[in-house]
């Protein structure tokens, strides 16, 4: 007589996460990604509606910004199907905060750096500038001068004239 045996699979989860941890970072990575996607994107419009180069800071974050999205995604399949490892998440991350930060610095370095200081094209440009009457002129030149009074409007008075 043959005995015929059962055989019962589980799948069990090979790490558990702590949900409101994984969930939170998760809502940063999305929201931070899609940020910085969305702004160096219109960026790259503005660059090519005024006809001048694109910087290869824009495409570059444009591309950090879409590994970030991807990685999100990525991330909420592996959870969903349960073979998340801590070092999938741990050297994903990593890589992709060194490459946020490589962008972040050249950012700093393009917006203030000797070349393409902003506060110095403000004074040139537009402090030392100032249009008035009825045209197209003023008006840029009212939101150039909104644009650069931003940056500077927390610094006091006697710091921010240095």
């Amino acid at each position: 007589m043959a005995k015929s045996i059962r055989v019962r699979h589980e799948t069990r989860r090979l790490h558990h996460w702590p949900e409101i941890q994984l969930n939170i970072w998760l809502i940063v990575v999305l929201s931070a990604s899609a940020t910085c996607l969305g702004i160096f994107s219109w960026f790259m419009v503005v660059q090519s509606q005024m006809q001048l180069g694109t910087p290869w800071l824009f495409p570059y974050m444009v591309v950090t910004s879409a590994l970030g999205v991807f990685f999100f995604f990525l991330v909420q399949i592996l959870v969903a199907r349960g073979p998340l490892l801590p070092g999938i998440l741990i050297v994903g991350s990593f890589i992709l905060f060194v490459l946020w930060l490589t962008g972040l610095v050249e950012t700093a370095l393009q917006l203030y750096g000797v070349s393409g200081n902003v506060n110095d094209n403000c004074q040139i440009w537009v402090v030392e500038n100032e249009s008035r009457g009825n045209n197209i002129n003023t008006l840029a030149w009212l939101t150039q001068s909104t644009i650069c009074e931003f940056p500077c409007s927390w610094i006091p008075e006697g710091i921010a004239s240095d």
